[in-house]
């Protein structure tokens, strides 16, 4: 490669937010809604006449997002009409937000955010009926809100796809945290669009290219990556001037981008004020200070917290990475009261539970005091491991008081030191090699005898007070 060529991306991400009504109707926002324009009215069919009104929860939840993400709450704030047409939209334009968003500026996974704004979501177009298309309207109107990042440049392709993933799922976890929306990337909730340029020189930005049909992060770190390299090799070839400014898509079955359309500016929609609409002053209509108190705590918060405890990193993200875990765990926390016994709820969870989740499919977390008590007997070695496992399964599928399942299994460990004493020497007397081998340095043999213990005993012999009570007993 003749060149040093430096990768800058920019990220729009669209989510739809979790609210019971549409944007600016009272339709219901539902996008499991399976039937075809169920949930629609005058408003978000654009009969004339019909006026919008602003839902106030869908500001809220941008307003929560811009908190969290250390951005500006604006005071004055505005809709505007962003006019294009597009058989999706009803109204010939989008009631969006231009210069004044709600937020402005922010940070997270390092990127500098621009602006977070609110606007309106459009119609569904299904084109799966061969040589015709159809438009579903029940998500005409729902609440979508677009965030905007500050272009962030990565040394290679591979760094810059790799980067950009990483504040997509990133910016999910915490919409799932704040409980905004379920952002489910499959469904639609969430949509990753890619702004991509490259230059020789770092300090100068290349022509931008924007990369849509993101419908998964595989897709969009795919379709980055290969949307650097096409640049490169055009640049390379001396074609650099076929680098235009453009919307490409992403083909998922040829993996590769195409051309779409040329790319509008700001100028194309004739963004102005939505008459209709009043103007907001949002630090009089919510108590910011409140808001900002009442917070969750966010993903990267929990992270740094379960670290200082002493937790495995891949074990974190496993929890982070599912808020209804990490929500439980943070109950059991609150019953365990010890970091050591913490550590044994996540290996439980994580290795356990997950076991079997692969072997029932999808089954619900156990009742956190139920769990609590069986991490604190196995803790006190009230139990053994195995029998923990056993127990663990059993409180998944029918929710019962460890202890009642230990006792009534016969599960428990014995720690009578009198009794175990007794069967031991039963054990070395019938075993005078093993216990020969063990006293001239074989360190196996020790085992085999606590295993003859353990068998003797159906299990229920503590393994380690069985194994100190032989090494007293063989000095």
């Amino acid at each position: 490669m003749a060149n040093k060529y430096y990768p800058t991306i920019g990220l729009e991400i669209h989510a739809e937010l979790k609210t019971n009504t549409k944007m600016f109707c009272a339709c219901k926002n539902d996008p499991d809604e399976e039937k075809p324009n169920l949930n629609i009215c005058p408003v978000c069919m654009a009969h004339p006449g019909a006026l919008p009104v602003i839902n106030k929860k869908a500001v809220e939840n941008v307003i929560k997002v811009g908190l969290a993400l250390g951005g500006e709450i604006a005071d004055f704030s505005e809709f505007d009409r962003k006019n294009y047409f597009y058989p999706d939209i009803p109204k010939g334009y989008q009631i969006s937000q231009y210069k004044f968003p709600i937020v402005s500026g922010g940070h997270l996974a390092d990127f500098d955010i621009t602006r977070v704004h609110l606007e309106e979501d459009t119609a569904n177009n299904k084109h799966d009926r061969g040589d015709f298309s159809l438009i579903d309207f029940n998500r005409a109107g729902v609440p979508l809100m677009e965030l905007v990042t500050e272009p962030h440049s990565f040394d290679n392709a591979e760094d810059t796809a790799k980067g950009a993933v990483k504040f997509a799922k990133e910016f999910q976890l915490v919409l799932w945290y704040l409980n905004v929306s379920e952002a489910n990337m499959e469904k639609g909730e969430m949509r990753v669009e890619a702004n991509v340029s490259i230059s020789t020189d770092p300090k100068k930005l290349g022509t931008k290219v924007e990369v849509k049909n993101l419908n998964s992060f595989r897709s969009a770190e795919r379709a980055i990556k290969y949307e650097i390299d096409r640049m490169i090799e055009l640049m390379e070839e001396g074609k650099g001037s076929e680098i235009v400014q453009e919307t490409r898509g992403w083909d998922e079955a040829k993996q590769k981008t195409f051309s779409q359309r040329k790319k509008e500016g700001s100028a194309d929609y004739r963004y102005f004020p939505d008459p209709d609409l009043p103007k907001l002053k949002l630090h009089e209509a919510f108590d910011l200070e409140k808001m900002k108190k009442e917070l969750p705590e966010l993903p990267e918060a929990k992270r740094e917290k379960y670290r200082k405890s002493g937790i495995k990193e891949e074990d974190v993200e496993v929890i982070i990475n599912n808020k209804d875990w990490s929500d439980w765990l943070e109950r059991v926390k609150e019953i365990l009261k010890s970091e050591e016994r913490l550590k044994l709820a996540l290996n439980f969870i994580i290795t356990d539970f997950g076991g079997l989740i692969k072997k029932h499919g999808k089954i619900k977390l156990p009742n956190e005091k139920s769990f609590s008590e069986l991490v604190i007997m196995f803790s006190e070695r009230q139990i053994s491991s195995r029998a923990a496992k056993d127990i663990l399964e059993m409180i998944v599928m029918k929710d019962e008081s460890p202890m009642k399942i230990a006792t009534e299994k016969n599960l428990l460990q014995s720690s009578d030191e009198g009794a175990l004493k007794e069967i031991a020497q039963r054990i070395i007397d019938a075993n005078p090699k093993v216990a020969a081998d063990y006293k001239g340095g074989k360190e196996n043999a020790l085992m085999s005898l606590v295993g003859q213990i353990m068998k003797e005993t159906k299990g229920s012999a503590n393994p380690s007070l069985a194994k100190d009570i032989l090494i007293n007993m063989l000095k």
